[in-house]
């Protein structure tokens, strides 16, 4: 995965109805801990943007390992070895999260949210919507406002040979988190990493080596 042109940047926005009428893209566990954590949450996420269902995904344990696929957006990826693939819905959306074995920390809907006491957890969303770097950046910098960042930063990558946009960002509600936005056409690739301190350089070299397996077409 190489660099181009990176770019640090901090933002917030104002209004308390803001998020009732804008319609972006979440990872679903950072939304079960907002739906958790936040009264009247399930409002706001009514206007959110569809990802697709559960039943785009499919789970395929082979001799190489565990593979995800997405036929409907064109997108297969390999889980890193031991870990552990699931479907999640929450609200009709789907999307899969590949987990450490060892992973801890507490659950919502069957599915251990940030912030983790231990382990590595990467989502795999799809948002059916055409977005570019700027429109990116500004959408997830409203979803960061929400958990307060204290730290937050932007760059451009390249994955299977398309630009990409590498966020990476952590709150003391969440923890540290990397998002990887790969959006072709009318169409948002999504892969989330979260992790804890202690697990970083496992988790990060995890992460990469994940992003090596992702095939889109």
């Amino acid at each position: 995965m190489s660099r181009v042109e990176p770019e640090a940047s901090r933002g917030r926005m104002r209004g308390t109805n803001f998020y009732m009428k804008k319609k972006i893209f979440i990872p679903i566990f950072v939304v079960l801990f907002l739906a958790v954590a936040a009264a009247g949450f399930f409002w706001w996420w009514q206007g959110r943007e569809i990802k697709g269902s559960p039943e785009d995904y499919v789970i395929k344990e082979t001799s190489e390992g565990t593979i995800v696929e997405n036929k409907r957006a064109g997108l297969v990826v390999k889980a890193p070895e031991g870990w552990e693939a699931e479907k999640i819905e929450l609200f009709k959306e789907g999307s899969v999260v590949i987990q450490t074995s060892d992973i801890e920390g507490e659950e919502a809907k069957g599915v251990v949210v940030p912030p983790l006491a231990r382990g590595c957890g990467i989502e795999i969303t799809i948002t059916y919507k055409a977005l570019n770097f700027e429109e990116i950046k500004k959408e997830a910098k409203e979803i960061h406002w929400m958990l307060v960042p204290i730290l937050e930063e932007f760059e451009e990558v390249i994955i299977n040979n398309k630009k990409a946009l590498k966020n990476t960002w952590e709150s003391k509600a969440n923890g540290p988190m990397i998002a990887i936005y790969v959006p072709t056409g009318s169409k948002v690739y999504t892969f989330t990493l979260a992790w804890v301190p202690n697990d970083k350089n496992r988790c990060i070299q995890e992460f990469e080596n994940f992003l090596g397996t992702v095939s889109i077409k």
